[in-house]
């Protein structure tokens, strides 16, 4: 049994149920994993802000100001995607939003009128760069307060809180006895546990270059989440040329090595962190750091449509999945 929702973090999700839940059972469940995305939903929305509610919209209206009071879960997402900045040399960094705000706009205004549709200023990107560092985020988890010191710095969680929120309702879900269950969080897979013949769920990674069609590859996973990033996602054109959402910190454009980069690993937001991350590495850099870390696997997917993975990755035979 499942359910779709189309309101969270603005895309749609579904939550699925293999364990034989009872109807009632399968309604609460997915009820309160409902709820609880939506209050993340709202916590981490940078462009509305919710009566009652100081969300990071209100976080980046205060840059430069006094510190904000916030929700202790909010403080425990905010250092979380610190540490994974950190962790990844700033590939990922959530203070990247000064510069991700010219690129959304010009994203935006493309799809009003394609036929004006124009790059972002490259000084103002390069100014930009200045107000991303780790540093102008000061958490104080004891107060239960945020504060952007410099007043044209911004908080954007798009890298990194659509996984972390998943996880964290997997994990309601895990707490209320769970088991057998698939969210679908505008394609963040997150699987509680195996099917109740001890199998896995078959997954298909699409393929970037027909992404409407066809898939580059299955895998048998349980337990554990699936994370894709790809240029084919979100994207506008500019004389001919495709620029899509994805930028990297380095060279302030649309990062360029690879057609899609997917992560599986256990932990939700730690896949859509690193998804990320990874697509903004070359390669070797990228393979280096997957390699450090514990119980993460990669397949990575070049511009030229060649495949390489971790020696986790087991890929099915396509007639497997049928």
């Amino acid at each position: 049994m499942g359910k779709v929702y189309y309101t969270f973090f603005d895309t749609v999700s579904y939550l699925y149920s293999y364990a034989g839940d009872s109807q009632q059972s399968f309604d609460e469940k997915t009820a309160a994993a409902a709820a609880l995305l939506e209050e993340y939903h709202q916590m981490m929305d940078i462009y509305h802000e919710y009566s009652g509610l100081n969300n990071l919209c209100t976080v980046n209206k205060n840059a430069g100001g006094q510190p904000v009071q916030v929700d202790p879960r909010l403080i425990d997402f905010l250092l979380y995607a610190k540490e994974l900045s950190a962790q990844t040399n700033g590939k990922m960094n959530v203070m990247m939003g000064a510069v991700l705000a010219p690129w959304h706009e010009a994203q935006a205004a493309a799809g009003k009128d394609p036929g004006k549709a124009c790059l972002p200023d490259r000084t103002a990107l390069e100014q930009a760069r200045a107000h991303t560092g780790l540093s102008l985020l000061e958490i104080d988890p004891k107060a239960g307060t945020v504060r952007i010191t410099d007043p044209q710095a911004r908080l954007d969680a798009g890298a990194v809180g659509k996984g972390y929120a998943t996880e964290m309702a997997a994990r309601l879900l895990e707490s209320m006895g769970g088991e057998g269950y698939v969210l679908n969080i505008g394609g963040n897979i997150r699987i509680i546990g195996q099917k109740p013949d001890g199998s896995g769920w078959r997954t298909a990674i699409k393929d970037p270059f027909h992404h409407d069609s066809q898939y580059a590859m299955y895998l048998e996973l349980a337990d554990t989440s699936c994370v894709t990033s790809g240029n084919y996602e979100r994207f506008f054109t500019v004389e001919g040329k495709q620029y899509h959402h994805i930028i990297d910190p380095d060279t302030l454009m649309p990062a360029d090595y690879f057609a899609s980069v997917s992560v599986i690993a256990k932990d939700s937001g730690l896949a859509d962190g690193l998804s990320t991350a990874l697509f903004c590495m070359d390669y070797e850099s990228g393979r280096a750091l997957a390699d450090r870390l514990e119980g993460v696997e990669v397949v990575w997917i070049f511009l030229d449509g060649t495949q390489r993975h971790t020696s986790g990755i087991h890929p099915l035979d396509p007639k497997d999945s049928e």
